[in-house]
């Protein structure tokens, strides 16, 4: 029998960088004993992202972060929106650049994903923020 069920989870995040909440999506997925289906995740907000990345080695998102450093410059004279600092439109930019949704299929009761992949929040801004991501499952 198809069903659907929703959740919402609050990362706390302190400062720019990726924040792994791997765990407790499969621990959502387990709890609700879900076996086959789709979880979609989407951040309710505009100055971070969503991530699917290497979970094994750190240098990987030490450098996506220099990337986007290089990149989306903080305090960049081209950006006009600077109202809650310099790292505001960079914020905006670099989660238009990435993404706020994502699916995850789920197979034999759990998030299918690879052997070195982990879900990430990436919070795009230097302070502390609390962060929504909505979760939604439909199938079995």
């Amino acid at each position: 029998m198809l069903r659907q069920a929703s959740q919402e989870l609050v990362i706390a995040t302190r400062g720019r960088g990726l924040y792994e909440f791997t765990r407790e999506v499969e621990k959502w997925v387990a709890e609700n004993k879900f076996r086959e289906g789709l979880l979609t995740l989407h951040l309710q907000h505009t100055s971070a992202a969503l991530l699917i990345q290497e979970n094994a080695d750190p240098d990987v998102r030490r450098d996506l972060e220099s990337f986007f450093k290089r990149l989306v410059p903080d305090g960049d004279p081209l950006f006009i929106h600077t109202a809650e600092g310099e790292d505001d439109m960079p914020a905006h930019i670099r989660t238009a650049l990435t993404a706020v949704n994502m699916g995850i299929p789920v197979r034999g009761g759990r998030p299918a994903l690879g052997t070195w992949q982990g879900i990430y929040l990436w919070e795009h801004r230097t302070r502390i923020h609390s962060r929504r991501v909505a979760l939604h499952f439909i199938g079995e």
